[in-house]
C-alpha cells in the first residue's frame, strides 16, 4: 500500500477515547430517506454504508429528532422512543462494518418545520414570524423548555444504545439550538433570553444534561452556527464565546457552519470552481481557533485536498467535514489517501438535493 501524500490529513486523531483513522468526516446531510413515522429506511441504510466506504474516519448521521414536535419534516428519522432502536442499531452497524466510525446528530427543528407537518403550531424560543414557511411560531414555556433539554439526553442515551460511537448536538443552520444562541430567533426577557450569557444558556444545559446522560469516556460533538448572517442575527465573536464555554463544559470538538434558512445561500455556498471558493467558513474558524482547547471541524466547499492538508497542518482545523464530495464521488478520501491529488469533482450545485425515494447521486453524473 502506498504511503499517504497527505501526511497530516492522514493523521489519527484521539476523540474522547476514540482513535480516527484519518482528520475527514462526512458531516451530515438531510436526504428526507426516513421510512414512514420517522423510521430508518432500506435506502437510508445503503446511502450510509456507501459513505463509510468512503474512507472518511466518521460518518455523522443526519438531523435525527428528538421529539415528534421537532421534526423538520415527515422524512426526518426519529430517536424520541424506543421503538426506532432497532434502525438506529442497524443503521449504526452497517456504518461500523465498513471501517467507520458512526455519529448520531441530535436535533429539534424548532420554527423551521411547518403546522402542516406536525399537526400543530411549531415551538421556539419566541413567537418570531419565518418568511420562508409564511408561519410564526408559538413560544415555548419554560416548562416546555426544560423538558426538551431532558428529550436531547433521552435521544443521546438511545445513540449510545443503538452502537453509535458519539454524538453531536445540532446547534446551527437555524433550528432549535441556533433559535436560542441568536438575537435574531431569541426575543425572550427571561433565564433563557435577553442578554449574550441567557441565550447561551439553552446549549450549555443541554450539553450538561446529555453529558450526565452518555458519561464520560464517550464522544459530545456540536454543530454550532458561527453566524447567523443576518440583520440582528448571531455574529462570529458571540459564537466564539458560546464555543468557548461548551469547551469549559467539556465539550469533545466543535464544528462550525452559518446561516439559517433566511440566510438562503450562506448555508452551502453554490458553484465552488476555485480554490479561493473553498472554505468559506475560514475567517470564522480562525476567530474560534483563537478560544477552542478542543478539535475543531470545519465544513464549507473544501474541495482540494492540498488546501485541507494546509489547514491542518497549519492548525486552522483540526478536522475536514465533506459531504456532497462524497456523493459525487463516493471512493474520495480512499483515493486520496492513495496518491490521487486531483481535488474534489464536486461544485455544490446542490442538485443532489432533489432525490428523495431513490439512491441519492450527483445530478450532473446523472444520465437522465
Amino acid at each position: 500500500m502506498e504511503k499517504p501524500s497527505y501526511k497530516k490529513l492522514f493523521k489519527p486523531l484521539k476523540l474522547d477515547g476514540l482513535r480516527l483513522k484519518n482528520r475527514i468526516t462526512m458531516a451530515p446531510l438531510y436526504l428526507g430517506y426516513a421510512g414512514p413515522g420517522g423510521v430508518v429506511s432500506p435506502l437510508m441504510l445503503l446511502h450510509y454504508r456507501e459513505m463509510a466506504r468512503s474512507g472518511a474516519a466518521l460518518v455523522v448521521v443526519e438531523n435525527a429528532s428528538i421529539t415528534p414536535g421537532g421534526c423538520g419534516s415527515p422524512r426526518t428519522i426519529r430517536c424520541d422512543h424506543n421503538r426506532f432502536l432497532n434502525g438506529l442499531e442497524k443503521l449504526a452497524r452497517g456504518i461500523k462494518d465498513e471501517k467507520a466510525l458512526s455519529g448520531l446528530q441530535i436535533n429539534h427543528a424548532g420554527r423551521q418545520t411547518a403546522a402542516a407537518t406536525l399537526g400543530e403550531t411549531p415551538v421556539a424560543p419566541s413567537a418570531v414570524f419565518n418568511p420562508v414557511t409564511q408561519e410564526t411560531p408559538r413560544a415555548l414555556t419554560g416548562a416546555e423548555i426544560d423538558a426538551l433539554i431532558d428529550a436531547y439526553a433521552a435521544a443521546a442515551r438511545r445513540g449510545v444504545a443503538a452502537g453509535f460511537d458519539g454524538v453531536q448536538i445540532h446547534c446551527a443552520h437555524g433550528y432549535l439550538g441556533s433559535q436560542f444562541i441568536s438575537p435574531y430567533t431569541n426575543r425572550r426577557q427571561d433565564a433563557w433570553g435577553g442578554s449574550a450569557d441567557k441565550r447561551m444558556r439553552f446549549p450549555l444545559e443541554v450539553y450538561r444534561s446529555v453529558r450526565k446522560a452518555v458519561g464520560t469516556g464517550y464522544p459530545v460533538m456540536i454543530k454550532l452556527n458561527s453566524a447567523d448572517f443576518l440583520e440582528g442575527g448571531l455574529t462570529v465573536e458571540q459564537s466564539a464565546q458560546i464555543a468557548q464555554a461548551l469547551c469549559k463544559e467539556g465539550i469533545d470538538a466543535v464544528e462550525i457552519s452559518g446561516g439559517m434558512a433566511e440566510s438562503h445561500d450562506y448555508v452551502v455556498k453554490k458553484n465552488i470552481s476555485t480554490e479561493a471558493d473553498e472554505a468559506y467558513f475560514l475567517p470564522n474558524a480562525r476567530k474560534f481557533k483563537e478560544r477552542l482547547d478542543v478539535p475543531l471541524m470545519l465544513v464549507g466547499g473544501l474541495r482540494t485536498p492540498a488546501l485541507m492538508e494546509r489547514l491542518v497542518a497549519s492548525g486552522e482545523a483540526d478536522m475536514i467535514s465533506l459531504c456532497r464530495p462524497l456523493i459525487r464521488e463516493p471512493d474520495l478520501v480512499n483515493k486520496w489517501k492513495h496518491g490521487d491529488r486531483k481535488k474534489a469533482d464536486c461544485i455544490s450545485c446542490n442538485g443532489c438535493q432533489k432525490y428523495r425515494d431513490e439512491p441519492v447521486r450527483c445530478i450532473l453524473l446523472d444520465p437522465e
